[in-house]
């Protein structure tokens, strides 16, 4: 989705790209191209599974490993979220990639009347640990990882996660859950914010040093440049802004003694796919070469997979239209087909009624073949980045390098991403970007099929629509009330007493949130403490 436009020569109508990172397209590329960029075949490519790790961290590809898979769910009560789940597992899925509902993100409870309305619309309500014993009722934990986008209450969700595991008898060594816990991303382009921002890194810091020694197969942060992306930020920002952000989290873990090595195997990365196919593609390739360079000068990394990049690319709902939806399934494949090229590990396609509503089982099992279509029918899993060599893909990949490295420098020229964000900065780039790109698609300088070009005035699409059930609302406070009935309250009074003396006291809040959980405690309740003591963030005016 660059832009594009058609210029007269001589002869002929020409057509001149320039990616919406910035980079000018050439009509074609040869071994010129590649001196012109400094391209060194040891420094910037070399092997698979070799550092830099630019053709990806695994040195036989999708040959030794396939992608997981992770359609995005979660809906209404946990009843309603553990059917779908079951579903896509019954079909082949993977990993489960969990969805909750903005009270849940908020850290509200069902029953607070702020959130009337809203439990349950766009994904599931949690309120106590019976909800994540519903939720995954039958669901083999030390098989199948699950993904937990979460951000504010993420400390919460991964102590629930572990109550839940241990009730159930599983080794804790062996549970996989990866909260996206990424607070500062929600400041910069989402908003699911509650806590000042030194913190809510705190809170990050805690879930990464107890990980370490707790929860061994967990990743507690996945630092997620999609919904920057999906805010507005450029193919570029989003790589730089990501990298920064994930710097801010390991200077956090670093100044408590942790070494980058531990550090750095339990960061991963969420990445937004649309657009041009090829831009794409050169930004997860640059990524990962930058990520591995970052961790081995900046902060002194030694171990290779300490330095390795593991992302989820996923196809990014912000790429879907409401005109055409059926067009959504081919730009959904292509999406895929991205991913796959650049060397994802993990894929969350959208579905392609997304720009309607929650995904139909129909549309997400679309999906999840689209996934399968590219490893088992199509060749994706043939041969190692079969795009490595190529001299316009490898010339692009340098391109995107710089450019990522200029939006880096941006962050770092105001003191990093901590600083940028508590100050507006970074909301201010995105903010910009967002309007250049709106302004773009109107007067047709971004090409969007359907939308602003071949436009079919009586499209009139069929769409299954997700009803939201107020009923949901009813259903989930009278299971909040039974649960809140059968709690033993002295307990859940002693577990909140040493949790808001831990946060006061700057301990590790991991404990007793796990005790909390165990004593059903409620979301509302927990974060209630966090409040109390941290306070919540106030928005900086970027204008």
């Amino acid at each position: 989705m660059g832009v594009a436009k058609y210029v007269k020569n001589e002869k002929d109508a020409i057509l001149e790209v320039t990616l919406q990172s910035g980079i000018k397209v050439k009509g074609s590329y040869g071994p010129d191209d590649l001196d012109a960029v400094g391209f060194d075949y040891e420094r910037d490519l070399a092997e698979p599974g070799k550092y830099p790790f630019t053709r990806g961290i695994h040195p036989e590809g999708y040959r030794s490993r396939a992608w997981t898979t992770r359609q995005y769910s979660g809906f209404g009560t946990p009843h309603e979220t553990n059917e779908r789940f079951k579903l896509l597992i019954s079909h082949g899925q993977t990993g489960l990639n969990v969805a909750f509902d903005l009270p849940t993100q908020m850290g509200y409870d069902s029953d607070d009347p702020k959130v009337e309305g809203e439990v349950g619309r766009v994904g599931m309500a949690v309120d106590t640990l019976r909800d994540f014993e519903v939720a995954f009722a039958d669901i083999k934990l030390d098989r199948i990882g699950s993904g937990l986008t979460i951000n504010a209450v993420a400390s919460v969700m991964l102590a629930m996660y572990q109550a839940m595991a241990e009730k159930r008898a599983f080794d804790l060594t062996r549970i996989s859950a990866t909260p996206q816990n990424d607070i500062l991303k929600e400041m910069i382009g989402r908003g699911a914010w509650i806590y000042p921002v030194e913190d809510a890194v705190r809170l990050i810091g805690d879930t990464i040093e107890y990980s370490i020694t707790t929860l061994p197969r967990c990743n507690p942060v996945s630092v997620c440049g999609y919904y920057m992306r999906e805010s507005g930020a450029n193919p570029a920002q989003e790589i730089g802004f990501a990298l920064e952000i994930a710097n801010a989290y390991i200077d956090e873990a670093i100044h408590r003694g942790l070494s980058v090595d531990d550090v750095a195997r339990r960061i991963t990365f969420n990445f937004n796919i649309f657009g041009n196919l090829w831009e794409q593609v050169a930004k997860f390739r640059a990524a990962r070469k930058l990520w591995a360079k970052n961790l081995k000068e900046k902060y002194g990394a030694s171990d290779p997979r300490a330095m390795h990049l593991r992302g989820l690319f996923g196809g990014g709902g912000f790429g879907l239209t409401k005109a055409q939806p059926e067009n959504n399934i081919i730009r959904s494949a292509y999406y895929a087909l991205a991913a796959a090229l650049a060397g994802a590990q993990t894929t969350a396609l959208c579905s392609f009624d997304e720009a309607f509503t929650i995904p139909t089982p129909r549309a997400a099992l679309l999906s999840l073949r689209t996934c399968e279509l590219l490893m088992d029918e199509i060749g994706l899993r043939d041969t190692v980045d079969p795009l490595a060599g190529s001299y316009f893909i490898e010339t692009l990949t340098k391109q995107m390098e710089e450019k990522i490295q200029e939006e880096r420098q941006r962050i770092q020229d105001v003191g990093g991403m901590v600083a940028a964000v508590s100050t507006g900065f970074a909301q201010k780039l995105v903010a910009q970007q967002a309007y250049e790109w709106e302004r773009g698609l109107k007067n047709g300088e971004f090409v969007k099929i359907g939308v602003n070009k071949y436009v079919d005035e009586t499209d009139n699409p069929e769409v299954e629509l997700h009803e939201y059930d107020p009923a949901t609302q009813e259903r989930q406070i009278e299971g909040l009330k039974q649960v809140k009935a059968e709690r033993s309250d002295a307990e859940v009074k002693r577990t909140l007493n040493e949790l808001n003396r831990a946060a006061r006291a700057k301990e590790n809040v991991m404990p007793p949130l796990v005790d909390c959980c165990k004593a059903y405690c409620t979301v509302g309740e927990m974060a209630g403490v966090f409040r109390e003591v941290f306070g919540e963030f106030q928005e900086p005016n970027i204008f």
